[in-house]
C-alpha cells in the first residue's frame, strides 16, 4: 500500500526539496531528497528533481510506503462535535490531544477517535495516518479542527485553506501589556536554523517583507492580525486572525513582539505562570464554504474551562 500526499504550492522560485521539507515537518530534508531521487514526487505524473524551482499554483503528489494500518487503531475517545454532516466534521479538540499519530504518540489522538466515530467515511487523501485531516493545531492548543469525510470535500477545503478563504480565528492570553489595541504582525517565518522542531522569525532589516534569498531557504511570508479583548495586570487577552498558516505562527509572532502566549515554554517564558505549563491558546472560530452546498458556515467553540479559569484569576486581581 502507498500513502499519497497532495501539496498545493504557493511559493515561487524555491528549491522543491526545501519547500517540501517545510511543508512536511515530519520528514527531514534528506528524507525528502530520497523521495525525489526515487521518483516519488510528481507533478502531472512526471517525477521532479530536488532542484526543481517551485511555481505558485503547482500541485505535487508525494507517494510513500504506507505505514502498517494496524498501528492506527479505532479508539472510543469522546469527541466534542461542533458540526457534522456527510461531507465535513468539525471537532472542538481538547488541550493535550495530538491531532494524528506521530513518533511518541501512536494512539490517543484525534485521528484514533475519528476512526472510531466515522468508520470508513473519512477522506483517504491523508493516508492511514491522517485520514480526513485538512489542517492541524498543536497538541497543547485547544479548539476547532475540521476534517473531510470524502476526497471531494478534502480537495475543496484544502483549496480554501490555500487561498485563505478558510478563516481561522484564535483567542490567547499573552504575557505583558500589548502595546496597541489592534495591529498586524507581518514578519516572515521559517524553520529554526539549528532546532528543526522550532520555527523562527526572519525580519528584514531594510523594510517589511522577505527577500528572494530567504524565500529560497524556506522562509515564508506570515501575517497575523490581532485585537485586544481585555487588559489585566501583567497579561493581555487577545483575539488573533490568521492570514497565513505557518507552523506555530501565532506563538512565534506574539513572542517576536514581546508578548509570548502564557504557558508557552518553547517560545515564551521558561517557567510556569498562573499554573499554565502549556500555551493558553484556543482555536475559537472557523469560517468556510461548505464543499457540497457552497454555503458559508461559521462555527465557534466556547472558551475551555482552563482558559476561563485563568481569566477569572486575572479579573479578581483587578478588584
Amino acid at each position: 500500500m502507498a500513502l499519497t500526499t497532495t501539496i498545493h504550492c504557493n511559493a515561487n522560485e524555491e528549491r522543491l526539496d526545501i519547500f517540501l521539507a517545510d511543508k512536511l515537518p515530519e520528514l527531514t530534508r534528506s528524507a525528502v531528497q530520497k523521495l525525489l531521487l526515487s521518483g516519488q514526487v510528481t507533478q502531472g505524473g512526471i517525477p521532479l528533481r530536488k532542484n526543481h524551482k517551485t511555481s505558485d499554483g503547482e500541485v505535487y503528489i508525494i507517494t510513500q510506503d504506507e505505514p502498517d494500518a494496524s498501528v492506527v487503531t479505532q479508539q472510543n475517545i469522546p469527541l466534542d462535535i461542533i458540526f457534522e454532516d456527510n461531507d465535513v466534521i468539525v471537532i472542538n479538540k481538547p488541550c493535550g490531544m495530538v491531532v494524528h499519530p506521530a513518533p511518541g504518540h501512536p494512539d490517543g489522538t484525534l485521528v484514533n477517535a475519528l476512526l472510531h466515530h466515522c468508520g470508513d467515511s473519512l477522506s483517504g487523501i491523508g493516508g492511514v495516518i491522517r485520514p480526513g485531516i485538512v489542517h492541524r493545531i498543536d497538541k497543547d492548543t485547544s479548539g476547532l479542527v475540521i476534517a473531510a469525510k470524502n476526497d471531494r470535500a478534502h480537495v475543496s477545503l484544502a483549496a480554501q485553506l490555500s487561498s485563505r478563504t478558510l478563516v481561522r480565528e484564535y483567542q490567547a492570553i499573552v504575557c505583558g501589556n500589548v502595546k496597541n489595541d489592534s495591529g498586524t504582525i507581518d514578519v516572515p517565518i521559517g524553520r529554526h536554523p539549528t532546532d528543526r522542531k522550532r520555527q523562527s522569525v526572519y525580519a528584514v532589516q531594510n523594510g517589511a517583507g522577505v527577500n528572494d534569498s530567504q524565500l529560497k531557504k524556506g522562509v515564508r511570508p506570515a501575517v497575523t492580525h490581532y485585537d485586544v479583548i481585555a487588559r489585566y495586570d501583567g497579561y493581555t487577552h487577545v483575539h488573533c486572525r490568521l492570514e497565513t498558516g505557518r507552523t506555530h505562527q501565532i506563538r512565534v509572532h506574539l513572542a517576536f513582539v514581546g508578548n509570548p502566549v502564557l504557558g508557552d515554554m518553547v517560545y515564551g517564558r521558561k517557567k510556569a505562570e498562573l499554573g499554565m505549563s502549556s500555551q493558553c491558546l484556543h482555536a475559537w472560530k472557523l469560517r468556510f464554504l461548505h464543499p457540497a452546498t457552497n454555503e458559508s458556515i461559521e462555527l465557534i467553540a466556547d472558551l475551555p474551562d482552563y482558559f476561563s479559569e485563568i481569566l477569572g484569576v486575572l479579573e479578581k486581581r483587578l478588584k
